[in-house]
């Protein structure tokens, strides 16, 4: 207990000295998982919405889909992307390894199914006539989209919130894809095994409190908007 109380006393020092490399992680990582939550927004909302309100044969089955995806394992996932970013890859053109770049790839790849599957629960609990009805009043088909995705908002901003957690607590697609490279692509998660592994336990505690603190200040910020919204 003593050791871990040292360390976590050790960790919240380095916190409040303002250490440059624990709030650089910092950094990297916010930016990183909220690139990546944006990205993977752009298509889960809209293709939420979409299965959501239709009716079409085998909505079933990808419904069903996308809810067993919730549980895809980041490492395959770092390594679906690895294997396309490689140097043999379909894309190694772009030189993405190991760059930010491919660690926002990986983890919008992460969120997709997760923003997807609660922004479908979300829509599919909403009055079924809330669409048509716009429709009826002379709005678009665009506009009627907007008015259902405005009444599901909450939780539209839950799934976002949601998305957001799943991608900075994540670590095997970071490390295979981003290599967890010094003051480049080292975040909270790749960071923390590192130092653990090294046996610098006050360092892995300070990255894991700052984890803790920005994954609080993210989700207030979202709390804020829900009542802002209300």
């Amino acid at each position: 207990m003593d050791f871990f109380l040292g360390g976590l006393a050790r960790g919240l020092r380095l916190l409040a000295g303002l250490d440059p490399e624990v709030y650089g992680i910092g950094w990297l990582s916010l930016r990183v998982s909220l690139s990546a939550v944006v990205l993977a927004a752009l298509a889960a909302v809209p293709l939420g919405l979409l299965i959501g309100q239709r009716r079409f044969p085998g909505k079933r089955l990808v419904v069903v889909v996308f809810n067993t995806l919730l549980a895809l394992p980041t490492v395959v996932v770092g390594l679906v992307v690895y294997g396309l970013l490689s140097a043999r890859g379909p894309l190694g053109s772009l030189e993405m390894l190991y760059t930010p770049a491919a660690m926002v790839l990986a983890q919008a790849v992460l969120a997709f199914p997760l923003i997807t599957a609660l922004v479908i629960a979300a829509v599919t609990t909403l009055d079924n006539r809330v669409g048509p009805t716009a429709l009826t009043l002379g709005a678009t088909r665009g506009q009627a989209a907007w008015t259902v995705l405005k009444e599901a908002r909450f939780a539209v901003l839950a799934a976002l919130a949601a998305g957001f957690g799943r991608v900075i607590t994540e670590v095997g697609a970071a490390i295979m894809v981003g290599g967890n490279i010094r003051h480049f692509t080292r975040t909270f998660t790749t960071a923390i095994a590192l130092e653990t592994s090294k046996g610098d336990f006050a360092q892995g505690m300070a990255l894991g409190v700052f984890l803790l603190v920005v994954a609080l200040a993210v989700n207030l910020a979202a709390h804020q908007l829900q009542v802002r919204w209300r």
